[in-house]
């Protein structure tokens, strides 16, 4: 894949389509409490630019927290984004699960990684990030953090 493909997805029940051109950043996993309370497991989404995200149909959005916010389908409850709000800082993470494949893109970064639950890893070599590390990402992007 290169950064000028573009995927079209759809969540399950096909009510929401989605038009994304994803970075080359790959896939990550996010770990925390929140995307796994969200997704029932990890959260897997690529980055997607704000203007390169296209998405049509019922989508509820929930704000959970000061700094960002989770979209999904209001006919199936499919997971469709995380989209980080702070100004200056606006971003899509975007569920893989709506395209074939996971838009064809491989595992690059797992994000609050000391809090994956013990039942399950991802295979192969990837980035790995702590809870600690990521926090500080957010703090130095003015999220709050807690």
């Amino acid at each position: 894949m290169t950064m000028s493909d573009t995927l079209n997805g759809q969540c399950l029940c096909g009510a929401v389509t989605v038009t994304a051109k994803p970075g080359d950043d790959g896939l990550h996993a996010c770990h925390c409490t929140m995307c796994r309370r969200w997704t029932g497991s990890a959260f897997v989404g690529m980055a997607i630019a704000p203007g390169d995200l296209t998405a049509n149909g019922p989508i509820k959005t929930y704000v959970s927290s000061e700094w960002a916010e989770r979209s999904f389908c209001d006919t199936c409850g499919s997971t469709l984004w995380y989209r980080v709000t702070l100004p200056g800082h606006e971003f899509n993470h975007v569920a893989a699960g709506l395209f074939d494949d996971a838009g064809g893109q491989a595992l690059t970064k797992e994000v609050f990684i000391d809090s994956k639950p013990d039942g399950y890893a991802f295979a192969g070599d990837h980035t790995l990030v702590t809870k600690e590390e990521m926090l500080a990402i957010f703090a130095k992007i003015g999220g709050k953090t807690e």
